[in-house]
């Protein structure tokens, strides 16, 4: 019954103050000129897609229509030394230098604004802060509503509109800090986790499981055959679909490959990147709001079985606010207790209406 498990959800205004805006001038320099020549190329204004109304929609939603079990609580901005357990301190010295200004930092259009090297911050530690949550047992799990998302960003560069990684900077405080050696993370976003896969490549005691539109929809990567190398080979696990797979392929594969790597690998703690641009309205996949929901409830039972309901979520994609604030709903709903409703296959539901509907005006009582 919802509300029978406690989640924590975390939440932080400072990472409303990340504001790119494709219309503004940027630090004049090449990497701005080539981001320019390329959206001078399409044939409808573009404005950067992860904006601040991602995090208040889901917040909006969430206050109107309250989950029981449910609390709320404020984050934190990682510390150098935690984002250097993942990224290069060249790069955080780089990034340091943008703290306030506004500029293109990868041609994939991934940008900054005045405030948002302390979003990023405040991102990263709001991470940590929900992984320490539910391993000091505060809260059965946890989800941190976060951006800029993360999990394009590699140790070197920033990409796909993330500029720290924040799951993989959870996972590696869980490891050093919280006596958490095994981290399972399962990336649900429609685009491959590129900058966590590399991240974790070689490492033995990360288990990525990323199931995600193939290539060569963005970044291209996340192929069967990327399974991790050096001591780390076989711990990286892709399950790339199909742009009309949805509900029933994405179960079909926790069920038949998570599953039985999860009981292979024995995780002290499991991670979740849910990404919610695989929901049919951001057309990257066909999964629907029953669907996220499953996930959730898959993934808790997983958690309970194998790591004493340690399980903490930071969100990642969903561009769609409509379609991004109900499945946060829903997981949120199921994470807290509630019932888990079995998908239906796209259409079906209207047709077992319709054939209530009909069938009666074809029968022998007519």
């Amino acid at each position: 019954m919802e509300g029978d498990r406690s989640v924590f959800v975390f939440h932080d205004d400072r990472m409303l103050q990340h504001r790119p805006d494709s219309n503004t001038p940027f630090l004049k320099d090449r990497l701005d000129r080539r981001v320019r020549s390329i959206l001078e190329t399409l044939n409808v204004e573009w404005k950067y897609p992860e904006h601040p109304g991602r995090l208040s929609a889901i917040m909006d939603l969430l206050a109107s229509s309250p989950v029981e079990g449910v609390s709320f609580q404020t984050g934190r901005a990682a510390t150098r030394e935690q984002l250097a357990r993942v990224h290069a301190t060249a790069y955080l010295d780089d990034i340091e230098t943008y703290r306030g200004k506004q500029a293109w930092l990868d041609v994939d259009t991934t940008a900054v604004s005045a405030g948002s090297i302390e979003a990023a911050e405040v991102a990263a530690g709001t991470s940590i802060a929900a992984v320490e949550a539910v391993v000091a047992g505060a809260a059965d799990h946890s989800f941190a509503l976060v951006r800029p998302p993360g999990h394009h960003a590699e140790s070197l560069r920033a990409r796909g509109f993330c500029l720290f990684n924040n799951v993989a900077v959870a996972a590696a405080h869980a490891q050093a800090a919280l006596d958490c050696p095994r981290v399972l993370i399962i990336d649900w976003d429609a685009h491959h986790g590129n900058g966590t896969q590399s991240i974790f490549w070689a490492d033995p005691d990360v288990l990525l499981f990323d199931v995600h539109r193939a290539a060569p929809f963005y970044p291209g990567t996340g192929h069967m055959d990327e399974i991790g190398g050096g001591r780390g080979e076989g711990t990286t696990v892709n399950v790339p679909l199909t742009a009309t797979a949805g509900d029933a392929a994405v179960l079909q594969a926790f069920r038949r490959i998570l599953g039985p790597a999860a009981q292979w690998f024995q995780p002290d703690l499991i991670l979740v990147s849910p990404g919610f641009d695989a929901h049919y309205s951001d057309l990257a996949l066909n999964m629907s709001f029953d669907g996220f929901g499953a996930l959730a409830g898959y993934v808790q039972g997983l958690a309970d079985e194998l790591c004493e309901g340690r399980l903490a979520l930071i969100l990642e994609g969903g561009y769609n606010t409509e379609s991004l604030a109900g499945s946060v709903h829903r997981v949120l709903q199921v994470l807290a207790g509630g019932q888990v409703e079995e998908p239906s296959e796209a259409g079906q539901e209207d047709v077992e209406q319709a054939v209530a509907f009909h069938l009666s005006a074809f029968s022998e009582d007519f």
